[in-house]
């Protein structure tokens, strides 16, 4: 992300008080963005609460959130890719 110039916040709080691991501006909107973990699927479907999540920092807090499976995060290259 800054290798695209955005400016990134990480581990942000919401108002609904979730924690998003980071948090960009992309065309004048705050867009969430979730690397998801092991301890947030079983197999590869997501457990419910990561789900209840999503869904609350999509409709309470109004945040369009895009969510990273570990298994997608760790596939990149090198750092410069994650970032």
């Amino acid at each position: 992300l800054h290798s695209v110039g955005l400016i990134v916040d990480e581990e942000v709080q919401t108002k609904s008080g979730y924690v998003l691991d980071a948090t960009f501006i992309h065309n004048g909107k705050v867009i969430g963005l979730e690397i998801d973990g092991p301890s947030h699927f079983i197999g590869k479907k997501k457990k419910g609460n990561t789900i209840l999540k999503e869904r609350q920092v999509a409709n309470v807090d109004l945040t369009p959130l895009i969510s990273v499976p570990y298994w997608e995060w760790s596939d990149l290259v090198s750092l410069e890719d994650k970032e």
